[in-house]
Order: structure tokens, then sequence, then C-alpha cells
């Protein structure tokens, strides 16, 4: 007789995908709400069901093994038509439409791990998505044009705007640029900036005026991967958040004076109208406390 195939333990999987989207398992067992011996217990018991190491460390993180990428593919898949059977069953597939807008540091770095499963739960529901700085995004939600925007923190009170977390900026560059000799010399720093009106640009010759050191603007654009593409050149330093800084780019701590943080907020013109607004506000507020916690 043909041997039965191995039914993996669903369970067991979702601590597993959890865990290496955390990056340890101490906070997959938080999201979870379970204990972390029993998290641990579940990743021992799926390495046993598939007879092979699924994890291994890389200094202080956890990183899948060749086995065990090919698993986390597979794993979320899984997990997701699981997912949707169930609210499929229960009547709570999610229909209707969300224009949602993003600013561009969090685009890149959050937008694929949130509406690829978003979108894949609730297939009959449409989105549209739109990455843009903070002026147009707060204009759409002002014009109605945008049911909901992840933007930072606007200086517009007069809209719904619900702070999600508080992120540190930093000042960033490349590691081969050279700060100190600038300095030696007094010479004025080169900063690469957004056009204005821009919050980062602001608190960056805000501090450098307030600690008295000379600066310059060497290179403005209008979008955020043209300002890593000047980062990446040499072409001077900026202020951002980590979220989204390429690898390639370091932060210059300790000499330049502090620019603070900034907070991130979840515009919307009226408070969420539907289920689905309000689980798509949960799971972003969600992917950026897990992105400025793995930046701090």
């Amino acid at each position: 007789m043909t041997p039965l195939p191995l039914n993996l333990d669903l369970d067991a999987l979702r601590s597993y995908v959890v865990g290496m989207e955390c990056g340890n398992f101490a906070l997959a067992a938080q999201r979870l709400c379970r204990s972390t011996s029993a998290v641990s217990a579940q990743l021992k018991k799926l390495e046993q069901q598939c007879g092979t190491a699924l994890v291994a460390r890389s200094g202080r993180h956890l990183v899948p093994t060749p086995q065990g990428e090919l698993l986390l593919g597979y794993g979320k898949r899984l997990l997701d038509l699981n997912d949707e059977a169930v609210r499929a069953l229960k009547g709570e597939l999610l229909q209707g439409e969300i224009r949602l807008g993003v600013q561009e540091d969090f685009g890149e770095s959050l937008l694929p791990a949130v509406l690829g499963p978003f979108c894949r739960l609730h297939p009959g529901l449409r989105m549209t998505t739109r990455i843009d700085r903070n002026g147009p995004l707060t204009k759409g939600i002002k014009e109605g044009s945008l049911d909901m925007a992840l933007t930072w923190q606007p200086q517009d009170e007069g809209m719904d705007a619900r702070l999600i977390a508080l992120v540190s900026l930093q000042w960033i560059a490349h590691p081969d640029w050279e700060l100190a000799p600038l300095l030696a010399r007094g010479e004025p720093l080169p900063l690469v900036l957004f056009d204005a009106p821009c919050l980062m640009r602001s608190r960056a010759t805000r501090a450098l005026d307030e600690a008295g050191i000379p600066w310059r603007i060497t290179f403005t654009s209008q979008s955020l991967g043209g300002i890593w593409a000047a980062l990446q050149a040499g072409l001077g330093l900026t202020v951002r958040s980590t979220i989204g800084m390429p690898a390639s780019l370091v932060t210059l701590g300790g000499v330049l004076p502090s620019v603070g943080t900034l907070g991130v907020a979840l515009l919307s013109a009226n408070p969420p109208s539907s289920e689905a607004e309000r689980q798509l506000q949960a799971l972003l507020a969600d992917a950026v406390h897990r992105a400025s916690a793995s930046k701090g």
C-alpha cells in the first residue's frame, strides 16, 4: 500500500511562520497569546514532522534554514487558505472597497507583509493603494479620494488622526561618507532632503541651526527612492527613520544633534465604517509596531 502523506500540524506551522516574521519566538508567543515554551514545543514538533531543522541562529536573530525557507513559502499559502476557508464557512469574507494611501517610507517595507495576506484572505474585497508623500495623502483624505492613510503624524488638527507609534529619527549616510573632517574644518554639511514642505527637512535644518552647525542643501528629490540613491552615491546625509532604510546605508550616532521622534498615524475622514477597514487598520498598526521595534 502507498503510505499516507504527512499532515502538517497547522497550529505548529502558524507558530513557525509568525516566529520567522517576528525574528524571534518570544514576540511570536505574544502575538499568538501563548507561552514562549509552548511555541518552542510546537517548533520542535514541526521539525520532527518534517524530519529536518527549520531554524538557525544568525547573531541575535533567527533565520530559516534552506528547508525552513522552502516550508515558509508553502506554510504561508496553507495558512492563508485555511483562514479563508474558516471565514467563508462563518460568512466572514469581507466585501466592498478600500482606498488606502501609504507614505513612501512604509510602502516598500510594510505593504507586502500586510496587503498580500489581507487580500488573499478576502478575495471579494477591492483594494486601491496609493504611495505618496504626507501632503498629497492628507489632501486625499480631506477630499474623500482616500478612505484611510498611513502617514507621518500631520500638523493639521482638523482630521481624525490615530497615533499608532513613535519612531526615532536618525541621521543617515553611506558608510564611506566622512563626517568628522567637515565638522573639524567647520564646513557646511551637505544635506540630501525632500523638496519643501517636509517634516524631516524642517527637523534636520532646525537641529543644525540650534547646534550652530552650518549646512547646505546639495540634493533635493520628490521621491524617497531619489533620497536613498543620493545617499548611496555619497552626496551627503539626511534625516529619516530606519524603517525601509537600504542595508547599504548606516546611521550616524553621537556627534550630530538629536532629531527626536516622529509619530506614525492612521488618518481617516471618518471612523472606520466597515469590518474590512477595522481589520486593515489593525494589521497596519501591528506592522508599524513590529517594524519600529525591530529597528529600535
